[in-house]
């Protein structure tokens, strides 16, 4: 069978004063400048979208909310940081290969730009988006005509991947099958990811804000369909329409924190796969709970229940890997064995005086993934 894998990574800054970079003090320019330095490949196309605005025209991106005038005229972006999608991979390690070049590039770039990669996925000086100056009627109208523009203020304030996967010869029944299948395990997927223990300049009383605010407001995965026929009302959404050839039939996985060790994305991609494939399991969601993913968020695999469902996931996902994928699950099973995920080394730094903003850029600070996957 054939097999795509892709990652889209969001990166967040700090700056050469040590201050947190995003809408508040930050406009599009500031990023622009970064972006526009970095190769285009024409190679890249059509496999990856542009976007209506046109903004999204390199691997690397900038992140905001798009302002518009009264007559839908695209007139700015408050920006939150850039990111990074990979190309369309046959093989996990490829994609993170590339995710990893991509990062390096835009890593070098950034500094020459007076801004430091930041591992973080909420904000952690601003509780809330409001845009300013507020909506206009068109703006309200665009934002209301889905269920995911009506709650984009979230990810505003949080940052992490989109895993990408994708199989030939699946029917569209069974690809939506598998989008539930990740919807309802996903409480025990994303403590694997954990790295938002802040709130508010504070600590959280958890490992993950992201996780405690955005999953249940926003979808948990998300496949995208060929045709409308087969789109399923729920809020929020579990399918979307494909906007290009290349996304009919892909998977998003869209739950998990942002990982410095891309080792972790190249061993949860290997999960969702061995997840999609296995017919053991039988739990299956439309829509994520809110409640679970809360109070996964607050205690993580310090939860004994959650670490025994992980466990469970990872041995039904290695009987359907090849050994190469089954390797890949080696940095999931180190943080099961542990158990100890970014977020409580981010706590403990925090708590022994380290500032806030070394914490941040610690997070990427080992960023040699490639030879944990070999």
């Amino acid at each position: 069978m054939n097999y795509q894998f892709g990652v889209e990574h969001e990166v967040a800054f700090i700056d050469d004063a040590g201050q947190f970079a995003d809408f508040s003090n930050s406009d599009f320019e500031r990023f622009d400048a970064i972006v526009a330095a970095l190769p285009e490949y024409d190679s890249d196309y059509p496999q990856l979208r542009l976007g209506d605005a046109g903004i999204k025209r390199k691997r690397w991106y900038i992140e905001g909310y798009e302002r518009f005038s009264e007559t839908g005229v695209l007139l700015g972006c408050a920006p939150k940081g850039i990111e990074i999608r990979t190309t369309i991979h046959p093989t996990i390690t490829g994609a993170i290969a590339e995710l990893q070049s991509s990062f390096d590039q835009l890593h070098h770039e950034a500094q020459r730009n007076g801004l430091h990669p930041a591992l973080i996925s909420f904000n952690p000086n601003h509780t809330e988006f409001v845009p300013q100056p507020p909506l206009n009627g068109y703006e309200i109208q665009r934002r209301d005509s889905s269920a995911e523009k009506r709650t984009a203020h979230i990810p505003m304030l949080t940052y992490g991947p989109d895993l990408n996967f994708s199989v030939a010869g699946m029917s569209t029944a069974e690809l939506i099958q598998a989008g539930q299948k990740l919807t309802y395990y996903s409480p025990a997927i994303v403590p694997f990811s954990f790295s938002s223990p802040f709130y508010g300049k504070q600590l959280w009383d958890g490992l993950s804000v992201r996780t405690a605010m955005r999953t249940g407001a926003r979808p948990a995965a998300m496949v995208f369909v060929g045709d409308r026929q087969d789109l399923i009302d729920s809020v929020p959404s579990l399918t979307k329409p494909a906007r290009l050839a290349a996304e009919v039939g892909r998977i998003e996985f869209k739950a998990c924190d942002s990982c410095g060790d891309f080792a972790i994305y190249g061993g949860l991609l290997a999960l969702i796969k061995g997840l999609v494939l296995d017919d053991s399991l039988p739990g299956l969601a439309l829509t994520p709970d809110a409640s679970a993913h809360q109070h996964s968020a607050r205690f993580g695999f310090g939860e004994r229940a959650l670490r025994e469902q992980a466990i469970r996931l990872l041995k039904a996902a290695e009987c359907q890997l090849e050994e190469e994928e089954r390797a890949l699950l080696l940095p999931l099973w180190r943080l099961i064995a542990q158990p100890f995920c970014q977020a409580q080394m981010m706590l403990e730094q925090w708590q022994h005086g380290v500032t806030m903003d070394q914490v941040l850029t610690q997070g990427y600070a080992n960023r040699n993934c490639l030879a944990a996957l070999s």
